[in-house]
């Protein structure tokens, strides 16, 4: 597939990262330092201009591509790159759009401008972070089947009983249907088999049906139940969606920022939340405010220092009981944080925002070759976890799992049948027709269940 992507900021970059393996990457960027950084280190073209001039973008051979993915900080040139790609004839573009009020013209975007999809990254950063404090127990949290089947992320503790326990054992203690499916440990990434045994700090991902889940981190005594009171540090634009967000969850909101001018347009916009014009890194503030009190605190400002230390700030203030989520845009400090764990949970834009258009990327190519019906990249983008139904020209249906020979790095997680059945899979477990598959691995370019057996 030939791909253009106009923009090399940290979403540009991260697309191009993943995207250059197998396919054929233009970038375009009006910074030529960005431009020469990129083409040295992937192998892709790079084009320095305007990616909304038509000069350029033909210059790019825009009009050989199969995709356009518009990521510049401007909505107006992301939107204008777009409809020019399109004049030319690109079939699918990508715009990444940060203003609310383009947001309420999607429709009319996609019909009338030909626009195949719109981003907006502070929403969908607002969307996981809601994810994450409906489940406070996880890290992250991804869904299945229509939310039939969860993935969740979670670091064990010391002296829990999930210290040192081997994975044939783990039903046996604790009579829940899990399954630990990806293991992250100094800096490995493992997919673990029955007789791996897990230690202190591993940060693993595990599948189950959500009461299943619920009823595991009840038993491992880490349970929190969905946050009913959250508190808010920086009304931005992020901070308007979370908060309806959570509002019509029915948690109560209270927000806190220095800007008195965005405390009272956001005191407007938001008539149900409590806006406090304030020093969010003034743990006395916290403690008035009630921090103790708090079921989650979320940093999300503009400056991931701050955001980190009012995190650990409010974590230490808050004890175990409030579930502490920080927005960490640098991937070096987003790195440190997460390995450290030194904060409940951390979200980027730029990762969300990739990972939706990477998903799309996904979508497009099931119309041709691909079957996935969900993506979720998980382990630091290091595995995949993906979707599939079963169709009929599968060959092993019925055919138990244990006499299949599945490729190495690779574990399929869970089956999901017809009725909302959810099976954790064992050897005895075979696949029916129409069944819902997830499958997990290290191969980050797998497109089909039939590619899951060794050749």
């Amino acid at each position: 597939m030939r791909i253009v992507i106009v923009g090399a900021g940290k979403v540009g970059v991260a697309l191009t990262r993943h995207l250059s393996v197998e396919n054929k990457v233009t970038v375009i960027d009006q910074n030529p330092h960005l431009v020469e950084n990129i083409i040295n280190i992937y192998d892709v073209m790079g084009v320095c201009g305007n990616g909304a001039s038509y000069d350029v973008q033909k210059e790019a051979e825009v009009e050989h591509a199969n995709l356009l993915i518009a990521t510049t900080s401007s909505d107006e040139i992301n939107i204008l790159t777009c409809l020019v790609a399109k004049k030319l004839g690109v079939q699918h573009t990508i715009a990444r759009v940060r203003n609310p009020e383009y947001g309420r013209q999607l429709r009319f975007m996609r019909s009338e401008l030909g626009l195949s999809m719109a981003v907006n990254p502070e929403k969908a950063t607002a969307h996981e972070i809601a994810r994450v404090l409906r489940f406070p127990a996880a890290m992250k949290l991804e869904s299945f089947s229509k939310g039939r089947l969860e993935l969740v992320e979670y670091r064990v503790a010391e002296h829990t009983a999930l210290d040192g326990t081997r994975l044939s054992e783990l039903y046996q203690s604790f009579k829940v249907r899990v399954l630990i499916c990806a293991v992250a440990r100094q800096g490995e990434t493992i997919i673990p088999s029955g007789d791996f045994t897990l230690r202190a700090g591993d940060k693993i991902y595990l599948t189950a049906a959500p009461r299943e889940l619920e009823k595991f981190f009840r038993q491992l005594g880490v349970f929190r139940a969905k946050a009913s009171s959250v508190m808010i540090v920086g009304a931005s634009k992020m901070c308007y969606y979370l908060a309806s967000e959570l509002l019509d969850m029915g948690m109560s909101v209270k927000i806190i920022d220095q800007n008195e001018q965005r405390c009272v347009e956001m005191s407007e916009r938001l008539p149900r939340a409590l806006v406090i014009a304030g020093d969010g890194t003034d743990s006395e503030l916290l403690s008035e405010e009630g921090i103790g009190q708090t079921d989650a605190f979320v940093a999300i400002t503009g400056l991931d220092e701050a955001n980190i230390l009012m995190a650990l700030s409010a974590a230490k203030q808050s004890g175990d009981c409030c579930k502490v989520v920080a927005k960490i845009n640098r991937k070096s400090l987003l790195e440190l944080v997460s390995d450290e764990s030194m904060i409940d949970s951390v979200v980027s834009t730029a990762a969300v925002t990739t990972e939706l258009i990477l998903q799309y990327i996904r979508a497009m190519k099931n119309a041709a070759a691909s079957k996935v019906k969900t993506l979720h990249r998980i382990v630091d983008e290091k595995v995949e976890a993906l979707e599939f139904n079963v169709t009929p020209d599968i060959s092993f249906v019925n055919t138990p799992l244990r006499d299949l020979k599945l490729r190495r790095g690779l574990l399929l997680a869970g089956i999901v049948r017809q009725n909302g059945q959810i099976i954790i899979p064992s050897g005895n477990d075979v696949l029916h027709l129409h069944d819902d598959v997830i499958v997990v691995t290290t191969d980050t370019q797998l497109e089909d269940l039939r590619d899951i057996l060794e050749v």
